[in-house]
Order: structure tokens, then sequence, then C-alpha cells
């Protein structure tokens, strides 16, 4: 038996967390498009250019994943900013200074985006299990006298 109900009513489930594989996979693809963009319009010479757009891109993909993807994602947007997006392209090199906080705001971003999700994702469900407030009806209700 098929019973019909309205699509906004009733609870809704909670979204859950693509795949960290899948997410790893997205971070590579747009991680590599967006560094080879980079360095066609601005070059080689913005860095912090193309990490403002990784971090961007590193919570954009941590909406979509679980707390678990976090590291791998920031290793993989560092990956990318490291050997594509300074010179010598190509050649991974390890300053400590600079790859470390690189790898902290990566992480950060990526972090803050999963944060954000779960939250909007528990409020949406508390929202939709939260019963409305009871509409008076205007026929039983007696005028309220001063």
């Amino acid at each position: 038996m098929i019973k019909w109900v309205f699509l906004r009513a009733g609870q809704r489930p909670v979204p859950r967390p693509v795949a960290t594989p899948l997410v790893w996979t997205a971070a590579c693809a747009t991680a590599l498009l967006f560094v080879a963009l980079l360095n066609t319009v601005a070059g080689q010479t913005r860095p912090l250019l193309a990490l403002t757009v990784l971090s961007v891109l590193a919570t954009l993909l941590g909406f979509f994943a679980r707390f678990t993807a976090a590291p791998g994602t920031a290793v993989l947007c560092w990956l990318f900013l490291n050997g594509f997006a300074i010179p010598p392209t190509g050649v991974f090199t390890w300053t400590a200074d600079r790859d470390s906080l690189w790898l902290t705001c990566l992480l950060a971003a990526t972090l803050a985006g999963t944060t954000a999700a779960r939250v909007a994702h528990a409020r949406a469900a508390y929202h939709s299990l939260t019963p409305a407030p009871p509409v008076p009806n205007p026929v039983n209700d007696e005028p309220h006298t001063a």
C-alpha cells in the first residue's frame, strides 16, 4: 500500500557525510585544477593566493566530509601547493616554518568546514524534530479584555 505524504512533512534524516576516498579524490582533482589555473593566470610568484584558494577548497571539501578525512585532505592540498604552486615546479621541499604554517592553515580550514556542516545538520535535525507552537483557534478563543 502506498501512503502519500507531503515532502516537507515529518522528520528529515541528517545527511550522511561523503565517503573519505571520494573526498580525497575530489581534493586531488580540484586542487590540481585550481593550482594549474592559478599558475596560468597569476604565475607562480603568488603562493599566498594559492594557499587562500586551496584553503577555501579545503573548507568546501570539509563541509561534505567526515572528521577523519580532514588530515588527508589537508595533506593532499598541501602537496599540490608545495609541488606545483611555488618554484621550482614539481620539486617537493620542506621549509619548516612556512610548510608547517601552510599545513596548519589547510587543516584548520578543513576542520572548520566539517564543524560547520555538523552544526548545520544538527541544527536542521533539531528543528525538524521540535514541534511547532500551537496555533490558536479563533472560533473557540475568547477575546482578551483589559
